[in-house]
């Protein structure tokens, strides 16, 4: 078990394995959340230290973040190296009605909107794709605009149960919501222009003000034909 710097191994990237859920951080003063790792999730540690904490990959997506030097308590060395599972587009396919389950599962639960959120109850919105589809062994990559560019981009007309919804400006996708069916959505969304938590939405002008203000961002639409593979550094 990690306890301090000192019990980090003297090589370039070494990899551990979380016993509990564990705050990865955008900077190393460890004010801003990046992302989270659910406890069992993988990661390399590096020796790149600055004032408390310690530079991180999370092995399953590649996310970057900084871990507290207190926080290292949470990690052990991994006994195997984290390998991807390799899935094929039918297998996913059959895979989407329990990844749609976990969304509805996850909004029963009281919960809101959380920036770097990926663990239960609070999630942000790339959050919750992310752990609905890792829920039966699919991996995407963190953020929205990166799940963008890993899906197989698809027509709105084209859209299916399970597919992925994405807004932001014509730059770049912001937010990411699950295609349900019937013109709905499944997202977590924020407090000032969203639901503050988990809510469900129709791709239309005709809806709610949220509705109707997320439609105005729609960017596209795109499908999960495989799971995502990390790169090794």
């Amino acid at each position: 078990m990690v306890t301090n710097q000192s019990t980090i191994p003297n090589q370039q990237v070494v990899e551990y394995s979380c016993l509990a859920d564990l705050n990865l951080y955008s900077s190393p003063a460890c004010e801003s959340l990046a992302t989270q790792a659910a406890a069992g999730r993988h990661l390399r540690v590096t020796l790149n230290h600055q004032d408390a904490a310690v530079e991180v990959y999370l092995c399953e997506d590649d996310y970057p973040g900084w871990v507290a030097l207190g926080d290292l308590g949470l990690l052990q060395p991994a006994t195997l190296p984290y390998q991807a599972q390799s899935l094929t587009e039918s297998e996913i396919k059959k895979l989407l009605p329990e990844v749609i389950a976990f969304t509805h599962k996850a909004m029963q639960q009281a919960n809101y909107y959380l920036w770097g959120g990926t663990v239960a109850p609070n999630y942000d919105c790339s959050g919750l794709m992310q752990a609905a589809f890792v829920s039966v062994g699919i991996w995407l990559p963190r953020d929205a605009y990166q799940q963008e560019v890993f899906t197989q981009s698809i027509s709105i007309t084209e859209l299916a149960p399970g597919d992925l919804v994405f807004f932001g400006t014509p730059e770049k996708a912001t937010h990411v919501g699950l295609y349900l069916g019937d013109g709905r959505y499944i997202h977590s969304s924020g407090k000032s222009q969203g639901r503050n938590g988990i809510g469900i939405d129709i791709l239309s002008e005709q809806g709610d003000e949220v509705s109707r203000s997320y439609y105005q961002q729609l960017r596209g639409a795109g499908r999960v034909v495989k799971s995502y593979k990390p790169q090794r550094r």
